[in-house]
């Protein structure tokens, strides 16, 4: 008689986690045991928040500033999380010594929640908090760091912001993902979206900075305003570089002397093509490069900068 594979054997996840902890329910576990019900609007209905810092040789980059726009953004979604600001940043710090992570991705999530009888009610739902860390990866790997990504601006229109407010992360991807798709068919390495006006937006988790003439641009509207942008602003300031927040037609875009993408996963991450065509002359550019050298020395900055205590 044949045998045939238990339905456990049939659906066994075929992708191993990483390694790392979360936590949950007020325990810490292993991350491959954190999970959220099937009937959780997180799950169902995107309906949740969460924010993502970095550790970087064993100290987080900007954490209060990751932490107070998470829960800023709580707030805009009528969500609560049972938790002071210092009790989060204890959570957090917990996830990375446990998980000994000396470079690692840490996330805090808030889903809505289940609600019950399955109501379609938010106000009904109990939200959950739940965080973890894992090790860091980027949107840009060592070879396109070195020599630059190749972008593609696609068709695929970002949501605008009167529908969804680009200020909250959010996990609304898909029209992130069906431009990584449009990009991908074209030969690119990721996407570039842009508004229903024609205007430049920005990519799946990164945002963007042109450079013309010296002057560093971004833009101003449809965009989530990243904690590395904001970094790369005051950066600016610092090199006396002029930067401003505007609108950048596609037309701009293709005429810059510059490009570069920035993201916490990442951090400032250079742009050599677009649409196939060389940016500039085709190199890494001197204020990209600058701008990028500047980003991690700012990693040792006592300004920015909250070390984990690890265990002797």
């Amino acid at each position: 008689m044949p045998t045939f594979p238990t339905l456990a054997e049939r659906y066994k996840d075929p992708n191993p986690y990483p390694h790392g902890v979360a936590w949950q329910d007020g325990q810490y576990i292993p991350v491959s045991e954190a999970k959220i019900s099937v009937l959780d609007y997180g799950f169902l209905h995107s309906d949740a928040t969460y924010d993502t810092v970095h550790v970087w040789d064993g100290a987080f980059f900007r954490l209060d500033d990751h932490i107070n726009r998470f829960e800023e953004n709580v707030r805009r979604l009528h969500m609560t999380v049972p938790f002071k600001t210092a009790e989060i940043r204890d959570i957090l710090h917990g996830c990375v010594v446990l998980s000994g992570h000396r470079k690692s991705y840490v996330e805090m999530v808030c889903t809505r929640g289940a609600a019950p009888d399955f109501s379609r009610d938010p106000r009904a739902c109990t939200n959950r908090f739940l965080a973890f860390a894992v090790p860091y990866g980027s949107v840009a790997n060592a070879e396109q760091m070195r020599r630059g990504l190749k972008l593609t601006i696609v068709d695929t229109k970002r949501i605008p912001p009167d529908s969804v407010n680009p200020h909250i992360k959010n996990y609304h991807w898909l029209d992130l993902v069906m431009g990584l798709y449009s990009a991908y068919e074209q030969g690119g390495e990721s996407a570039l979206l842009l508004d229903h006006n024609g205007n430049v937006t920005e990519g799946p988790g990164f945002n963007l900075f042109t450079v013309h003439d010296g002057c560093v641009s971004t833009p101003q509207k449809g965009v989530l305003p990243g904690i590395t942008r904001r970094s790369v602003m005051e950066i600016c300031d610092s090199l006396d570089l002029k930067v401003v927040e505007t609108d950048i037609s596609v037309a701009s875009l293709l005429k810059a002397d510059e490009v570069f993408a920035t993201s916490t996963a990442g951090g400032v991450m250079p742009v050599t093509s677009l649409n196939d065509q060389p940016v500039g002359n085709g190199e890494v550019g001197p204020v990209t490069s600058s701008i990028h050298h500047t980003y991690w020395d700012w990693h040792t900055d006592t300004r920015f900068i909250d070390p984990v205590a690890y265990p002797s």
